[in-house]
């Protein structure tokens, strides 16, 4: 698992830390079933506070994206859960906005959209 904390972003550590988890939870860097560094040790190997490390984890597990057990640590949910199915729909509903604006500002016609996305999706 690779964290790069940056002192030039506008989150704050423990949130770029749950945010680079969460994204290799999500492109299936972090398979289900992984256990996650000890929040001792992510801190010490991030030069960061456990706190900070606490609170990502604490954030990740009220998302759905992992499960902590007393003394036995946090691993990676099934991405089959129901939380992260929403996190799916919401990055594809983000990605349908960002293709449906993008359409509107050169005029394309909705059937043109549609057959794009159809060609698309008979090609995967």
């Amino acid at each position: 698992m690779k964290i790069i904390i940056s002192n030039q972003s506008e989150l704050p550590i423990y949130a770029q830390i749950k945010e680079q988890i969460k994204e290799q939870i999500l492109n299936g860097q972090l398979a289900d079933g992984t256990v996650l560094p000890s929040i001792r040790g992510l801190a010490k190997e991030l030069s960061v506070s456990v706190i900070t490390t606490s609170r990502a984890y604490s954030d990740l597990e009220a998302e759905g994206f992992i499960a902590t057990a007393q003394g036995r640590g946090s691993i990676v949910l099934s991405r089959n859960n129901d939380i992260l199915r929403e996190q799916y729909l919401k990055r594809i509903e983000e990605g349908l906005n960002t293709a449906i604006r993008t359409a509107g500002l050169i005029d394309l016609p909705r059937e043109e959209l549609h057959t794009m996305v159809d060609m698309l999706w008979k090609t995967q």
